[in-house]
């Protein structure tokens, strides 16, 4: 089912998205990132009436952490699409050239570091922020101002905003780590991992004590300037005293660019800095403009990434983890091993098919990639190096937490526990219910809920909400004290204001994600109305199809279910629908619009939320399938192909109108 797997791929990747850019834990590694993505780009291309507003393909991933002022970026800090061949190399540049653009490009240097943006009135430095979600960042001054070469005063008295990368160097980071060995600490795994824990230090006696660095690369508002080469915003920045990358080259043709490349790759080890690839983009001003944007990428410009570091290692066990929903996961237990700057112990193994596929013996000798240089996957076995003593791969038949019985299910790969009891099973769900696109609840992270459950806090959901109860404890724990423990009370207290749509999708009901709990609650407005629904009801509402349906059905026939229902709605949980009611429109029901250029009375997502009010669908992207293509100043070439496809078209006036 294409729409379930689209959510299942939105789910995926923006577990990623969060896990890389706001705990710096990857969880995926970028090969398979790249790939759930590309599937997540097409399928929605394919099928654009399935497209969600929280889709990553709509926003730049990433995410605000609360121990640092929420800074708002007036132009979003959006991220690079990524190509890794020269083949797809050669497509980029032939997609420019259509649009009848004859590009020079501007290669550099993609730093494995954090991005920055450093804001400065009068030539003096007022504000520096992580790109965050591209929208809102964190507020760093503190601790990039301890940076030396980011000047706290400019050469000139402007007012500007410069954008580029905080990182360690190599050295820096062996020099950190001699003396963290002497005194018995816990080594710094890698550069980008270390400057990214650096400048979000509240103490930045830490941060000046690491020894960071910077490169700017980006003028968000060149033409501001005078400036319609990003070549000369380069230069300008630079004469303003900033430190830019001597080894950005200007090239004429993609040929010179494949040759950059390959020169770069080739010294990648001697560079005093870690780099995962080289960031290409059109250095005319003016073509980037006619070129313009998608959702989440600028058209003018790729990252290119270098091929993926391999190592071998000894496959020592393999072992089984239990998710939310009960899945079965086996994962490599690995002899450490650095790979990529980074030291290697574990690696998933996905499902039993897999493992058995790739003919995995416990005591192999395996070969592990970090593709892209973040997350280690097991490549292969090397039959050459077995030695008779290895061990078959048993799957197992109980869970590893409750011994319950697993199952796998007709037309399934994975494996699940069946025991809603199941010790992992209630963590897990405890984790998603907690968790940013459900309740919300800000200092009740994946560590602190597992610490919570197991010291006997927090058994089921209703529990969270009786942990005030428990406040003389909490404030004993490590990492804990009276201000951080009023902190999470407050929290806890506050998701109980949250809408319906939040607390549905925190019920962890199979099948029914973020996006369909807001269906379900637009259409219900309240749970009791939702949980005494029928399953005639129940499909006939839009995208509520009959594997949900019956989902629903039987969750709110579990009387476990209902009694811990009931215990939260004692406790206060909201259980009414509090956004916009979809008032049907015949202009715009069941029909799919595309945005393109600058709308003046709205933003993007206002706008899409008023197409959605009024019974609407917002697309990204520009099919045969799409109903009208609404246009602001300065369309892209969505406007072009609505053109070439002969779809409806209106202006912001029309729009307007309309509504």
């Amino acid at each position: 089912m294409v729409e379930k797997r689209i959510d299942e791929l939105i789910k995926i990747i923006n577990e990623a998205d969060y896990n890389y850019h706001t705990l710096d834990n990857p969880t995926i590694t970028d090969q398979e990132y790249d790939k759930y993505l590309r599937e997540l780009f097409d399928l929605e291309e394919e099928h654009p009436e399935f497209v969600r507003a929280d889709s990553p393909t709509q926003h730049a991933g990433g995410e605000v952490i609360d121990e640092f002022k929420k800074v708002s970026h007036k132009i979003p800090m959006m991220s690079l699409s990524d190509v890794f061949s020269e083949d797809e190399l050669i497509t980029f540049d032939e997609r420019i050239k259509k649009e009848g653009i004859n590009p020079k490009y501007m290669c550099e240097l993609k730093i494995d570091g954090l991005s920055v943006s450093l804001l400065y009135e009068q030539g003096q430095l007022i504000r520096a922020a992580t790109r965050g979600d591209g929208t809102i960042g964190e507020d760093i001054t503190h601790n990039a101002k301890t940076i030396k070469s980011i000047p706290l005063k400019l050469k000139e008295k402007v007012d500007i905003e410069v954008r580029g990368e905080i990182f360690m160097s190599k050295k820096i980071l062996e020099e950190i780590n001699e003396k963290r060995k002497k005194a018995n600490q816990p080594l710094l795994q890698n550069c980008r991992n270390a400057a990214a824990g650096s400048v979000r230090q509240l103490d930045s006696k830490i941060a000046a004590e690491r020894k960071l660095d910077s490169f700017i690369y980006h003028l968000p508002n060149p033409e501001d300037f005078g400036i319609y080469k990003h070549s000369e915003a380069i230069e300008y920045m630079k004469r303003l005293g900033f430190k830019t990358n001597p080894n950005n080259k200007l090239v004429n043709n993609i040929e010179e660019v494949i040759e950059f490349i390959e020169e770069k790759g080739s010294i990648r080890k001697d560079i005093p800095y870690d780099i995962d690839g080289i960031v290409i983009k059109v250095n005319d001003i003016n073509d980037q403009k006619k070129l313009g944007y998608t959702a989440k990428y600028p058209k003018w410009a790729t990252a290119y990434k270098f091929p993926a570091e391999e190592v071998l290692t000894k496959l020592i066990d393999i072992i089984f983890t239990v998710g939310r929903t009960g899945q079965i996961t086996p994962n490599a237990v690995l002899e450490p091993v650095i790979v990529a700057g980074s030291t290697v112990k574990r690696a998933t193994l996905h499902n039993e098919d897999n493992v058995i596929a790739k003919d995995l013996k416990i005591g192999d000798i395996v070969s592990i990639r970090k593709a892209g240089d973040v997350i280690p996957e097991v490549i292969e076995r090397k039959l050459e190096r077995r030695t008779g003593l290895e061990k078959d791969f048993e799957m197992i038949q109980t869970c590893p937490m409750c011994n319950e019985p697993i199952i796998k299910k007709e037309g399934q790969v994975d494996y699940f526990c069946t025991n809603e009891n199941c010790p992992a099973r209630r963590i897990e769900g405890l984790i998603h219910f907690a968790s940013r696109d459900a309740m919300n609840i800000d200092g009740l992270g994946e560590r602190i809920i597992e610490d919570f459950f197991n010291f006997g806090f927090i058994k089921k959901i209703s529990d969270i909400y009786k942990l005030g109860q428990h406040r003389k404890d909490l404030i004993t724990l490590e990492g804990f004290g009276n201000k951080s423990v009023d902190n999470l009370l407050e929290a806890i207290e506050n998701s109980k204001q949250n809408s319906l749509e939040k607390f549905i999708f925190g019920l962890g009901i199979p099948h029914v994600g973020a996006k369909t709990s807001k269906i379900l609650a637009s259409y219900f407005k309240t749970l009791d109305k939702l949980i005494n629904a029928d399953l005639e009801e129940l499909v006939s509402i839009p995208d509520i199809g009959d594997i949900i349906a019956q989902s629903i059905i039987t969750f709110f026939a579990n009387s476990d279910n209902i009694e811990e229902i009931n215990r939260l709605i004692e406790f206060g949980i909201n259980t009414e629908y509090l956004g916009k009611d979809i008032e049907i429109n015949d202009n715009f029901k069941d029909k799919s619009f595309v945005l393109t250029g600058t709308l003046e009375n709205y933003s993007r997502d206002e706008a899409q939320e008023i197409i959605e009010s009024l019974g609407g669908k917002a697309v990204s992207s520009v099919s045969k399938k799409t109903s009208v293509v609404i246009v602001g100043k300065d369309p892209g070439s969505k406007y072009n192909k609505a053109l070439e496809l002969g779809i409806e078209i209106w202006n912001e006036a029309d729009f307007i109108n309309k509504i």
